[in-house]
């Protein structure tokens, strides 16, 4: 009831300030009071906390901001937001960067995982499909991403075991740990760094994505 109460006021103040009874707002002020309005509507539960989804870091929350004002981030405070989140990439352990490509294909079209009737032990998948084409078979793919097919082969990488191919595979590992790190503001979760995925995991979608045998790239 409590929260009903509060969701009910800020209502009627959002409603009040549109009709004109109040001074008109800026976009600070309507930009705060949208925030107040959606934190009283959710709440932990389960593994799912509240805060990080509404919050974030100081990353989403410049973006959400620039966003928001439709002003976007000049260069500077890009470069550093990037740089920051450049060095929060954990490179894989004994630098082992590729894993299973097959394994590798189920998590990219797999969506499982990190809702509130999970547990911290159920394996996640990596949503991959729901943005990107990954290989010529499939018939339903999202588009906010663009087309992962021939990911590897465009690129040139015939062995990414190869000495040639070592920029591409750290590349393709640090975008998918942490996106943000090549594009400050990117709509592509940060999969590593926000423990979406493990590093096991990461090895078998940087497979998925270079190993010539993938299905990404025939």
């Amino acid at each position: 009831m409590k929260k009903q109460h509060k969701l009910s006021w800020a209502l009627l103040a959002l409603a009040a300030l549109v009709a004109g009874c109040a001074a008109v707002p800026s976009a600070a002020d309507l930009n705060k009071l949208t925030r107040d309005v959606v934190k009283s509507s959710f709440r932990d539960e389960g593994i799912v906390k509240a805060s990080v989804l509404l919050e974030g870091d100081e990353t989403i929350q410049a973006c959400s901001e620039a966003d928001a004002t439709g002003v976007p981030l000049n260069e500077a405070k890009t470069r550093a937001l990037e740089a920051a989140n450049f060095k929060s990439i954990q490179w894989p352990a004994n630098d082992k960067y590729l894993g299973d490509w097959k394994e590798g294909e189920k998590i990219a079209q797999s969506g499982r995982g990190l809702t509130w009737t999970d547990t911290a032990a159920t394996p996640n998948g990596g949503n991959c499909y729901n943005c990107h084409q990954i290989d010529r078979a499939e018939i339903s793919y999202g588009t906010i991403g663009p087309s992962l097919y021939n990911f590897g082969k465009l690129r040139g990488v015939t062995d990414p075991k190869s000495p040639e191919a070592r920029a591409m595979l750290e590349y393709t590992w640090g975008k998918v740990w942490n996106a943000k790190a090549y594009n400050a503001c990117s709509n592509m979760p940060r999969a590593g760094h926000m423990g979406i995925l493990t590093q096991a995991q990461v090895a078998h979608i940087v497979a998925l994505l270079l190993d010539p045998k993938s299905p990404v790239n025939q």
